[in-house]
């Protein structure tokens, strides 16, 4: 079974900003690591059916695999606009912001130098929490504003991993957080997610189009999208759809029944065929992006040894949708000068039988 990762190995300096690695547990033997380089989780160990640690997120073992290796945002919290904004441009009151491109021709996860490229600062640290702040300055990466960022990780005692945000512009913005782990809840070193049972509260999603970018509102009903009863994740992994080969497989938004909501409620959920452990997820947002891992490059060693070839893991990205600032029917993504930004998303976790 791999082992936590080792302080020394996340030990440096960046940007002038020293880099660190923390730890956190519950107890029930729920543990977690990770670092401020891009507010990083490295690796997150759940209880099993025996009571043994299983590691369910990809992640490196040093960090320079984060800084050098291929960039996947592995672990990451990504702004500040997360999922993709077409060519690189939205408008905000009159006024047309370009930004960074670097997903061709369109703008992902903040751009290249987005959040999940900094040192973040640590705010407050204990046992069961980690606190990372980040201030991200008028026109980085093309965004308005001044801004304050702060997310809070935990872990309780109901071995749930509790993941908070908060945020405030001194100009009107627009901001999209999340967090970008890969899942696998067999283990990191298991093989693929493709026979992972999923289900998610959704009976539309967002149909793309040839560079993933949303092209309206569909429902899932009577296509490979259709998650509102169990199934595994390879059962229409191949269908003939436009909508897969666009996406190499799943790289889309689904919209949730529930929109957005003060409080976290019940998105869906994702369940190990080895592991049996299934994690519920619980969020304000209104959107979930189900990524089966299509493009990840296997070439970054994992903490267990493995590579992160194709469909290792799957990310469940609660956030609003992509382009939002270019499509004014899908849930607003402005940020008003000096509004609180508030976004919770909780992972619980329940071991096999």
């Amino acid at each position: 079974m791999p082992q936590l990762p080792t302080k020394d190995h996340f030990h440096t300096i960046s940007g002038n900003k020293q880099v660190t690695l923390h730890y956190l547990q519950n107890g029930n033997n729920m543990k977690a690591a990770i670092t401020n380089y891009g507010a990083r989780m490295v690796s997150l160990y759940v209880p099993g059916k025996e009571n043994e640690r299983i590691n369910v997120i990809q992640g490196y073992q040093n960090i320079e695999s984060y800084i050098n290796g291929t960039e996947t945002y592995c672990g990451a919290i990504v702004g500040r606009y997360a999922n993709r904004i077409a060519n690189g441009n939205f408008q905000l009151d009159g006024k047309s912001y370009e930004l960074h491109i670097n997903n061709p021709p369109n703008t992902l996860h903040g751009g290249p130098f987005g959040f999940h490229t900094k040192v973040w600062d640590v705010v407050a640290a204990d046992e069961h929490q980690l606190v990372l702040g980040l201030f991200s300055p008028d026109g980085e990466e093309g965004y308005p504003g001044n801004l304050h960022v702060m997310v809070a990780y935990s872990l309780t005692d109901d071995d749930e991993l509790k993941i908070e945000f908060n945020a405030v512009s001194d100009k009107k913005t627009v901001l999209n957080l999340c967090n970008h782990n890969y899942w696998n809840l067999n283990g990191e070193e298991s093989g693929t997610i493709y026979k992972h049972e999923l289900m998610l509260m959704a009976v539309n999603y967002t149909p793309v189009d040839a560079t993933l970018i949303p092209a309206g509102v569909a429902p899932v009903l009577k296509t490979p999208f259709d998650f509102t009863s169990p199934k595994s994740i390879d059962k229409d992994l191949h269908a003939a759809d436009l909508q897969l080969q666009y996406g190499g497989g799943y790289d889309h938004n689904f919209v949730l029944d529930k929109g957005v909501t003060e409080t976290p409620e019940m998105a869906g959920w994702l369940r190990g065929n080895q592991s049996g452990i299934t994690m519920e997820i619980h969020t304000t947002e209104p959107g979930i992006q189900l990524y089966t891992g299509n493009f990840l490059p296997g070439t970054n060693k994992l903490i267990s040894g493995t590579m992160d070839d194709a469909g290792t893991a799957l990310c469940l990205e609660t956030q609003h949708f992509p382009d939002s600032p270019n499509h004014p029917e899908f849930p607003t993504t402005v940020l008003e000068a000096g509004e609180e930004f508030k976004s919770t998303t909780v992972y619980k976790f329940l071991k096999g039988e």
